[in-house]
């Protein structure tokens, strides 16, 4: 039997729903200037996780890309996917965030305006892919 996966994305800034469950910033800096106390309660995220946010080059190699490179980015993307599951922490953290999305709503948050052009959109994937063949 196939678990329902509680799992979605958001733009950190944007106001949290109560369907986002426990907001998760996936990114590799918090908020620049803002302190750790005040995020939750400016509602940036509940909880940040930098050990599944890209390196530091790789960020910088997505962000520059010019939107109409599509292969380029799923290139960019793909490595992204091989260097987060290449180490136990990486797949044991993918693994943790969708046990969690299978018992309560979960959303994985980035700074990125356009989500297809963002990191999270893949992680999301793999996480859901995690999850879905935990449940086989």
């Amino acid at each position: 039997m196939t678990k329902k996966i509680h799992l979605s994305t958001f733009q950190i800034g944007t106001p949290a729903k109560p369907e986002q469950g426990l907001r998760i910033g996936v990114t590799r800096h918090p908020p620049r200037g803002v302190p750790k106390e005040r995020w939750v309660v400016d509602g940036y995220f509940d909880v940040w996780l930098p050990t599944v946010a890209p390196d530091a080059k790789l960020v910088t190699e997505i962000r520059h890309l010019p939107s109409e490179k599509t292969s380029e980015r799923e290139r960019l993307f793909a490595r992204y996917e091989r260097e987060l599951l290449a180490d136990a922490t990486g797949r044991q953290t993918v693994e943790l965030i969708a046990q969690i999305a299978a018992r309560t709503p979960v959303s994985i948050g980035c700074f990125c305006e356009v989500e297809s052009h963002c990191h999270r959109s893949r992680l999301y994937r793999i996480i859901m892919d995690h999850a879905q063949a935990g449940n086989q």
